[in-house]
């Protein structure tokens, strides 16, 4: 039920869902999401008792192919990057999945998979505010 509670906050305050993600461990779940307005959803998240926080992420294009997604680590994997944890945004119309990365260095990740010709999204191209 608490799913449902989380995602009737977000519908009624007119939040968009961009992707979802779910953790469980003994003791408790996990939801990661990304919304297109973040502080909004923050907000209202924390004002009806859930513990929420905001963690920075990369997201990078991923070609919507078989492969696609192998490229992505080859490269991740030849620089011996720590991956935290990773899901998938799906149905862009430019054709590619978007892959959210959480890494210790977000930054220096990111001009590394642009110097390899890999397309790290912005918040504008994923319809975030």
């Amino acid at each position: 039920g608490r799913l449902l509670e989380i995602t009737q906050l977000l519908a009624d305050n007119k939040i968009d869902l961009r992707a979802l993600n779910i953790a469980e461990t003994t003791d408790y779940g996990l939801l990661r999401i990304i919304v297109d307005d973040t502080a909004k959803a923050l907000s209202v998240l924390k004002e009806n008792g859930a513990i929420a926080t905001t963690t920075d992420v990369l997201a990078v294009a991923v070609p919507n192919v078989p492969g696609g997604l192998n490229a992505l680590l080859q490269v991740l994997a030849t620089a011996n990057v720590d991956v935290s944890y990773m899901y998938s945004i799906f149905g862009h119309a430019d054709e590619n999945a978007y892959m959210i990365l959480q890494l210790a260095d977000a930054d220096e990740v990111a001009g590394l998979l642009q110097s390899k010709g890999i397309v790290v999204a912005d918040a504008q191209k994923l319809g975030i505010n």
